[in-house]
């Protein structure tokens, strides 16, 4: 063996170890650690919060709903990673007329409430920051708005939250989802933009955006609410896309859309498409169970 290999060889051991290493981690502490890096970057590199007191309410609310319900449905206090997903991520998505602290109490409980009212077979069927932020829109559109512009033009901030990101959903064995959506994004935006006779790199550049890195890392990749079997899951990731696509190209249309539509279209996308496959897949798993 020649002494030029010894680098190449040391470097694959330690990717191994390293790997290795990070499956030994329970998936919920690096879905946690990504979505704190999100916050992050967001606030140090571009003031997003509006305020630490938008962050505490909304972990407070999230948090204390989870332990009161969880303790009422099942004698005991569950384990609150999930709370604080969703604390920090209602914190950086909804964005209230002036300085108003309700939606982010309101959306804590309605996303967090949502896991324990909204079931089917013991499953819950939206994300939670799915469904409190398409329920804050849909009913007060003159009231809150949604995340919508992007981390500036700083690669090296997308790049690191990227990398991370997608290593973490690899690790979660959520990564085929992401990368589905984001090819059917990708592709079907690049139609919608020809079809339109509209620039092709407005409509895409959004992907880059901290809403749509909080959508294809935490809320179409939620493991309560996915389909099950990978099959399944990328074509439900492609019917999400296909739906978000239609959303957009009716509004460019001058569709009479509700504004939830045109300011998330993502997230009603999800919120439409998701429930239904997984109220599908849960009554196909009942029956095959029945006819077992």
């Amino acid at each position: 063996m020649s002494e030029s290999t010894h680098p190449v060889i040391t470097e694959r051991n330690v990717l191994s170890r390293a790997w290795e290493q990070l499956r030994r981690v329970d998936p919920r502490y690096l879905i946690a650690f990504l979505i704190t890096l999100v916050l992050l970057a967001a606030q140090f590199r571009y003031h997003m919060f509006g305020g630490y007191e938008r962050l505490v309410l909304a972990l407070a609310t999230c948090m204390a709903t989870e332990a009161l319900l969880s303790w009422f449905d099942r004698g005991t206090i569950v384990n609150l990673q999930s709370a604080y997903i969703s604390g920090i991520s209602l914190t950086l998505l909804i964005k209230p007329q002036g300085a108003a602290l309700w939606p982010f109490a309101l959306g804590g409980f309605l996303a967090i409430s949502s896991k324990y009212i909204l079931r089917y077979r013991g499953s819950h069927l939206w994300n939670p920051t799915n469904f409190a932020t398409t329920a804050l829109l849909l009913a007060a559109p003159d009231r809150v708005s949604v995340l919508s512009h992007q981390f500036g033009n700083d690669v090296a901030t997308n790049l690191v939250i990227w990398s991370f990101g997608l290593v973490i959903a690899a690790r979660v064995g959520v990564l085929h989802i992401t990368l589905t959506y984001l090819a059917g994004f990708l592709i079907l935006g690049v139609l919608r933009a020809t079809a339109l006779g509209l620039p092709v790199l407005p409509e895409i550049a959004p992907i880059t955006g901290p809403m749509y890195q909080l959508f294809v890392f935490f809320m179409i990749t939620d493991p309560r609410t996915v389909v099950n079997g990978r099959h399944k899951q990328i074509i439900v990731a492609l019917l999400i896309a296909v739906m978000e696509t239609l959303i957009r190209y009716a509004a460019d249309r001058g569709a009479p859309l509700p504004t939830a539509f045109t300011a998330a279209p993502a997230f009603l996308a999800l919120a439409t498409v998701g429930p239904v496959a997984k109220w599908i897949d849960l009554r196909r798993a009942l029956g095959a169970e029945r006819g077992a």
